[in-house]
């Protein structure tokens, strides 16, 4: 087992898929993850925007944690 795919395992399967990207890829991992669209969570991401809070900062967090798709 090679290390990334024991960390995306070890995170219950959430990556950044090398397809369907903007940005990181951090709303496409999440999308594939939960279940959801992809624009669906791209825009639940920039509604939140628009209240206080850390959410660029947990953006930025999540695409430096998240591994890359292999």
């Amino acid at each position: 087992m090679s290390t990334s795919s024991y960390f995306s395992e070890a995170r219950g399967g959430l990556v950044r898929p090398t397809g369907n990207r903007m940005i990181g890829g951090v709303c496409a991992g999440l999308a594939r993850r939960f279940g959801m669209k992809t624009r669906t969570v791209r825009i639940l991401f920039l509604l939140s925007c628009l209240l206080p809070g850390p959410q660029v900062l947990a953006y930025l967090a999540l695409w430096i944690i998240m591994p890359n798709e292999d």
